[in-house]
């Protein structure tokens, strides 16, 4: 199996993998449109064109970035996509960078690559979220499979915020009573039950209750509970 680099800060190991194939002039390399997007980040000329001749065998659109600096500023968080981050550079370092994104409330997925690595930092990286953290030299099988899992779990976490947006938006639609039956009717309450806590007629809460499914777009509590439940919300939090 081919071992992608060795850094310049290594005395031994396997030699850096370069097909011949890939472009190697831009810092963008092929078009980004409908296909997950791979971000390098490593202030090591060689390592970045390596990683990136590298993962576009794979069809991904890949950008490398020389700092973390200029990661931030260019970067596109919208983007179905990963990092590829080393841990030691100048000015702001992997782990700052990793911060520098979590204050953002950017959750975009983190893999640490690095010939620096220990337990310690390991820890730290791990702790604060980071998906993965490898060791340089790499092996190509190893990158391959920590970015197509990184991947998933991106993608797994958009359509997530998604959901929470769109349930969140639905709920911001009813009115203070229909959110009080709706509270009401997802604890398996009974519309008779209800216009008794309520101190309203049973029909009242049927017209409130319609309502706020039809707002919601379900036609059954069962569909509003999973609504929810995908959403990551809890039913207090959802309605009240």
């Amino acid at each position: 199996m081919a071992v992608i680099f060795r850094t310049r800060h290594e005395e031994s190991g396997e030699g850096m993998y370069l097909p011949s194939s890939a472009d190697s002039g831009a810092h963008t390399h092929a078009s980004s449109a409908g296909r997950p997007h791979i971000y390098v980040v490593d202030d090591d000329g060689l390592v970045r064109t390596a990683i990136a001749r590298l993962l576009g065998l794979k069809d991904y659109a890949v950008s490398t970035f020389e700092t973390a600096e200029s990661f931030l500023t260019q970067h596109d968080p919208e983007i179905h996509g990963c990092v590829v981050l080393d841990v030691a550079m100048p000015g702001l370092d992997g782990l700052a960078l990793q911060q520098a994104l979590a204050d953002r409330g950017n959750q975009m997925q983190i893999i640490f690559l690095t010939g620096y690595g220990d337990v310690p930092m390991c820890a730290r990286a791990m702790k604060r979220g980071a998906f993965d953290f490898l060791t340089k030299p790499v092996d190509a099988t190893v990158l391959f499979a920590a970015v197509e899992r990184a991947l998933e779990k991106d993608e797994a976490l958009r359509k997530a915020r998604a959901s929470r947006a769109l349930t969140e938006s639905r709920l911001s639609t009813l009115t203070a009573r229909e959110r009080e039956v709706l509270t009401h009717v997802m604890a398996g309450r009974l519309n008779k039950q209800i216009a008794a806590d309520l101190g309203t007629a049973e029909k009242t809460v049927k017209v409130h209750r319609a309502r706020g499914m039809e707002k919601m777009h379900v036609r059954s509590v069962a569909q509003l509970v999973r609504m929810v439940e995908r959403a990551s919300l809890s039913t207090a939090d959802a309605i009240d």
